[in-house]
């Protein structure tokens, strides 16, 4: 095999695959990126075997051939080359040779007949959608995925197409994170579970322009973005995601409306004095008056006062910071509302419209406050 490209090119291409080359494998051939320049372009290809990303760059085949490479020797190899051609050659027993102006780097390759392809998935269904929309919908709900695997579903995010709508639902057991979106056409009721790294991946990928699209296909097992000139091809995560509509009641005893930045800034504040691990709630107390915030630790202690519009009861209720400061920073509004029913229930936080809403379960101040 023999071929030149540019490094921004080659560079955007290693590191756009590099993405699906896995940490850890006993497979040493998955920690290669495939270069395939076997018909009339240049496909580089990595696949852990749950999630595969395949992207086409811009070259000239001088010779066709195919090649695997380890992904972190070459992505550190062509990250430090000068911003030059780039030649890449390789013989028949799969030594490589890469060189850049004056710079040459000679390293081992693998057979590419060794590699697993992306899997065949059938694209009968489609689904259009703005990558902007999709990158947007990520970020504000892919924090509140599990990191604990002994509940797969969680590790995961609930995507769901109703006619026009869809929504995009993650939960850790201890909040759930929802947003929708209003589709530019109608489709068949959908509804799978995509693993979270997919979905972290694929949204750091995405150019995020508000006129480019991406198209979505779904089968029973597969889940495949199209964009650009890239493909991501992941496996769904098995079983039926914990139903959440029940939870969603639209009762509440106190709605308080308060500056989002005010809130953020103030709770944020209150963190000065919790390390890390230290699970001290930050204590909100509702009244007439205004809200109070306050956290007591073992560093010390901190009050703070914020005006806001109040309908219903007081209420004095405990939240995990962290919890709070996750949802708050991803809302885009200047004002936001909170609605709440007594210290024990869920606080829901929400727009009119219901395009997002972030529920978080309260901590019991008895339980904090009687160690």
């Amino acid at each position: 095999m023999k071929l030149v490209c540019s490094k921004s090119n080659l560079l955007n291409g290693v590191q756009i695959v590099s993405r699906a080359v896995p940490n850890k494998t006993t497979m040493s051939i998955l920690e290669c990126i495939l270069i395939d320049a076997s018909g009339s372009i240049i496909t580089l290809t990595a696949n852990d075997m749950d999630l595969g990303i395949e992207t086409v760059i811009e070259g000239d085949i001088l010779e066709k051939g195919i090649i695997a490479l380890d992904a972190k020797i070459f992505l550190e190899i062509v990250r430090k080359l000068p911003d030059s051609l780039i030649r890449i050659e390789s013989d028949s027993s799969f030594r490589t040779v890469i060189t850049c102006e004056k710079a040459k780097f000679t390293i081992a390759g693998k057979s590419g007949e060794d590699f697993s392809y992306l899997p065949a998935v059938e694209k009968e269904d489609s689904i259009v959608i703005r990558q902007f929309s999709l990158k947007e919908m990520v970020r504000q709900t892919i924090f509140s995925i599990s990191d604990n695997d002994s509940n797969k579903l969680m590790t995961g995010e609930l995507f769901e197409i109703n006619g026009d709508e869809m929504r995009l639902v993650s939960s850790d057991g201890h909040r759930i994170s929802i947003r929708r979106l209003q589709l530019r056409e109608s489709y068949a009721p959908r509804k799978v579970v995509v693993p979270g790294k997919t979905l972290n991946e694929v949204s750091k990928i995405l150019s995020g322009g508000s006129d480019s699209d991406l198209v979505i296909y779904l089968t029973a097992k597969h889940m495949v973005f199209e964009f650009d000139n890239t493909v991501v091809v992941s496996r769904l995560i098995e079983g039926e995601y914990f139903s959440i509509d029940r939870m969603l009641s639209g009762d509440y005893e106190t709605k308080v409306r308060i500056n989002k930045r005010e809130l953020l800034e103030c709770i944020d504040r209150a963190t000065l004095l919790t390390r890390e691990g230290d699970r001290k709630p930050i204590v909100i107390n509702i009244s007439d008056e205004g809200m109070t915030l306050r956290i007591d630790s073992a560093l010390g202690s901190m009050n703070e006062d914020i005006e806001i519009e109040k309908q219903g009861k007081d209420l004095m209720i405990g939240f995990n910071p962290k919890f709070l400061i996750d949802a708050l920073r991803v809302i885009d509004d200047e004002e936001v509302d909170l609605y709440m029913v007594n210290p024990k229930a869920p606080c829901f936080i929400k727009n009119e419209e219901e395009s997002y809403i972030y529920l978080i379960l309260p901590v019991s101040l008895v339980a904090n406050y009687s160690r």
